[in-house]
């Protein structure tokens, strides 16, 4: 697969920006453990977690494209190293869950819906990741990958679903001062998660292969994960400290 100057750059800067982006997120994260309630720190701790495995992944596949990849005087020339895209897939397996987990523990549930939540809605993540793979890893923008996005999409609809439907009731339980926070998060999953898709089946949709569709793959992959793990992990800090202040006061 041939690149363009032009999107070896952007490919390039977007994976730099987001090493730098979840490293900078997680020593955030941690260091802002003191500012918490002890309900509340084990939340705070996934959500550094989070960035921190995201940072470790990103910068192997910063690493494996510099590898597959050579720029000089503006040319651009494959190595005939495989470019792995599997770092990202292995990272979502790990993180995807985390995220959905991080949110139910913030919320302060009971332990059994806690408990219950988690294992659903982190399990139907994992699943949802597992059926993406094997059309990422296909080779080329076929029926193959449009047939394993379309099974992925089911346990997605069925996470959407849950945080609407299964969710809501418990949000209207939460404190009036992070209600709006928690509802907001709830949302900004949701649309950043749909993003995921939408990048996946972008080739099909705007008929694009090679350079271009890697281009936009790769960034808008990028992109997502940046609003999805660091974006959201800031409004599960802002809900742990109001929520803890509110316990204080």
């Amino acid at each position: 697969m041939q690149l363009t100057f032009g999107q070896y750059e952007l490919i390039y800067n977007a994976f730099s920006f987001g090493v730098a982006t979840f490293f900078a997120a997680t020593i955030f994260f941690w260091l802002g453990l003191s500012q918490v309630s002890q309900k509340y720190k084990t939340a705070l701790v996934i959500t550094g977690l989070v960035t921190f495995i995201a940072g470790y992944h990103y910068l192997r596949i910063f690493s494996s494209f510099g590898e597959a990849y050579t720029a000089v005087n503006g040319v651009v020339k494959a190595t005939g190293v495989t470019f792995n895209v599997a770092y990202r897939y292995v990272d979502w397996l790990l993180t995807v869950p985390l995220l959905l987990i991080e949110l139910i523990l913030v919320m302060g549930l009971s332990r059994s819906e806690t408990v219950s939540k988690s294992v659903k809605l982190g399990g139907a993540a994992a699943l949802m990741i597992v059926l993406g793979y094997p059309g990422e890893v296909s080779g080329g923008i076929d029926s193959t990958r449009l047939l394993w996005g379309a099974l992925s999409m089911i346990p997605f609809l069925y996470i959407v679903i849950n945080l609407f439907s299964g969710l809501s009731e418990s949000i209207q339980k939460q404190p009036a001062d992070v209600r709006g926070l928690i509802g907001a998060a709830r949302w900004v999953v949701v649309i950043s998660w749909s993003f995921y898709p939408i990048v996946y089946f972008a080739p099909f949709v705007m008929s694009l292969s090679g350079g271009a569709a890697t281009t936009v793959i790769e960034v808008g992959y990028t992109i997502s994960d940046i609003v999805a793990k660091a974006v959201f992990g800031v409004m599960i800090f802002m809900i742990a400290v109001r929520k803890s202040q509110g316990a204080t006061n």
